[in-house]
């Protein structure tokens, strides 16, 4: 396997470009324009957390917690923070901020929010990151008391998630308004969303931490690669999410655009479904592993802006145990695996949507045919791929790429919920690993969790419902006159930028 032969896939015909301002219109840049890799499958904060979601609502509401652009957890809604004991910790609430709707944030408002996360009848997909969480009450004018059912060490990482909702509004529109019309505290409003094709934001000129950068954000969803870059370099966006190293190392040198880039907490993985189709039998998972050559993808498709991981984790989050091997590239034992499970010329289906690089599924289905397995790439927008990736064993196809991060930097928001039974991400059960993950959670001793981590990570190597790939970095293109900074943790607040120019 050649570096030029798997970037023979990297050209692709470009879409036509989606309207928007040209240069010289946005020149005085009150309006941002942003390219996203696709739309928002919902605005509803409690009910998505996809990249393109979070982007946007980000900028609608505001959070319980947050991180600033250093990566450490500061305050929000709630103004200071304090452990009662290993099981409670209380929030003082801050004052003076109000909802888009002129309504005034309350501690009620505060311990709703968690609460209608945390309800089992919400099939939130964030639910795994915050079910540790027994209640959430007001317990004075401007308070909100969170009780676990153990110490749970990742609490605040977790709660740096938490937006925060207005309960009178979302209990008298009910959910489906309220996804469709969002009212947050947040810098933004929504003035239009046009599934499918852009979401405009205004801004918030009341909002508490003073008047944002810019009067309105456009996002728009362009999921074609080169018209993004197209819409960069000609004007009709100021900056653009989702680039491909190729795609940086093309701008690099462009005028009027820079390249802006972090290395993220965020994994790059194959998911593998342990409970149905080929891949239900553990010894065509381990052959898959074996057949797939990390460094020939990395060198062939990263161009040095990621680093190869042996685990479904990278090194940014608490948990990451590089004692733990990753599976050899070994095609030959791959194929003598395949034999004795009886799965040679087997089909596999992976299942993918544009928010995913094309050529890197490639990749992996040139790799898989060199060892005597079929994989059929099956293409869907990003809503009905989340939908399938988050359903029933049978509808989540054999195979899918993913891009993990829980914004938390902790084991506990990426192996839990992508692994852990009953997860809706998971299509792997061992309890073995779940005692692992429960006990790690469970425990504020970081020595103990390590040593449960590194258990997890031997049972997940052995058993491979999920292989770990690389580092993702995030990469972004935007015209020189942005001033914004990327972090680990892959924030866009538009609060965070300006434009000097």
């Amino acid at each position: 396997m050649r570096r030029r032969t798997l970037m023979l896939a990297a050209a692709v015909p470009a879409i036509p470009a989606l309207p928007g301002p040209t240069l010289a219109q946005s020149a005085a840049k009150t309006d941002l324009v942003v390219d996203l890799i696709g739309d928002a499958a919902t605005l509803d904060p409690h009910l998505q957390w996809d990249t393109s979601s979070y982007t946007v609502y980000r900028n609608i509401f505001d959070n319980l917690v947050t991180r600033d652009t250093a990566g450490t957890i500061v305050p929000q809604v709630g103004s200071s923070w304090r452990y009662s004991d290993d099981t409670t910790l209380v929030f003082a609430i801050r004052e003076g901020i109000t909802f888009h709707d002129g309504s005034k944030l309350t501690a009620e408002d505060v311990a709703y929010s968690i609460s209608r996360v945390i309800d089992p009848a919400l099939r939130s997909p964030q639910l795994s990151q915050f079910d540790q969480i027994t209640s959430a009450t007001v317990s004075g004018p401007n308070e909100v008391t969170l009780k676990t059912r153990t110490p749970y060490p990742a609490l605040l990482a977790q709660l740096v998630k938490l937006s925060v909702v207005p309960k009178a509004y979302v209990e008298r529109v009910g959910a489906s308004r309220f996804n469709q019309e969002p009212v947050g505290s947040g810098p933004f409003k929504l003035r239009q969303w046009q599934r499918g094709v852009q979401t405009v934001l205004e801004a918030n000129d009341a909002y508490w931490r003073g008047r944002p950068p810019f009067r309105t954000v456009t996002f728009r969803a362009v999921p074609d690669v080169p018209t993004r870059v197209a819409d960069l370099r000609a004007g009709r966006a100021d900056i653009v999410t989702g680039l491909t190293p190729d795609d940086a190392e093309s701008l690099k040198n462009e005028r009027g655009v820079q390249v802006l880039s972090a290395p993220t907490e965020r994994v790059a993985f194959l998911n593998l479904n342990a409970q149905f189709g080929p891949t239900r039998d553990v010894r065509v998972r381990q052959a898959i592993a074996m057949a797939i050559d990390r460094n020939t993808l990395i060198e062939a498709l990263q161009q040095g802006y990621a680093k190869p991981v042996n685990q479904v984790l990278t090194p940014a989050n608490f948990g990451y145990t590089p004692e733990v091997e990753g599976w050899p590239y070994d095609p030959a034992r791959a194929r003598a695996l395949l034999k004795e499970a009886g799965a040679e010329g087997a089909t596999v289906t992976l299942i993918s949507s544009p928010a995913y690089d094309r050529r890197l599924n490639e990749a992996v289905q040139q790799m898989l045919s060199e060892v005597g397995l079929k994989l059929n790439i099956e293409m869907m927008d990003q809503p009905t791929f989340l939908r399938r990736r988050q359903g029933n064993p049978e509808e989540s196809g054999g195979m899918a790429q993913g891009r993990w991060s829980c914004a938390c930097q902790d084991a506990d928001g990426v192996i839990f919920p992508l692994f852990r039974t009953g997860s809706i991400w998971s299509k792997y059960s061992n309890p073995a690993f779940d005692t692992e993950v429960d006990a790690a959670r469970a425990t504020l001793d970081e020595a103990a969790r390590r040593a449960h981590y590194k258990r997890a990570f031997e049972i997940l190597r052995q058993d491979v419902p999920g292989i770990g790939l690389f580092q993702d970095v995030a990469i972004y293109g935007a015209r020189n006159g942005l001033q914004w900074t990327p972090t680990a943790n892959e924030a866009f607040f538009v609060m965070d930028m300006k434009w000097q120019g």
